[in-house]
């Protein structure tokens, strides 16, 4: 059973094309995505958006000192 659908590949791989091109922006800043994997993310998130089958992003693991 694939984890991502085609419509979540396919937003991935809109992402990283505008950011090749150097068109791909950020959240609110609107700054030009330069890291593959930031477009790869965004990707993800738009697909989740629009109701695409992709896993729910992993939260941050707490640290504790000992």
């Amino acid at each position: 059973m694939p984890k991502y659908s085609k419509k979540a590949s396919k937003e991935v791989e809109k992402a990283v094309h505008k950011q090749k091109e150097g068109t791909l922006k950020s959240g609110k800043s609107g700054n030009k995505v330069k890291s593959r994997k930031q477009a790869v993310a965004i990707g993800l998130s738009q697909a989740r958006k629009e109701g695409a089958k992709a896993p729910k992003k992993k939260s941050p693991k707490s640290t504790k000192k000992k």
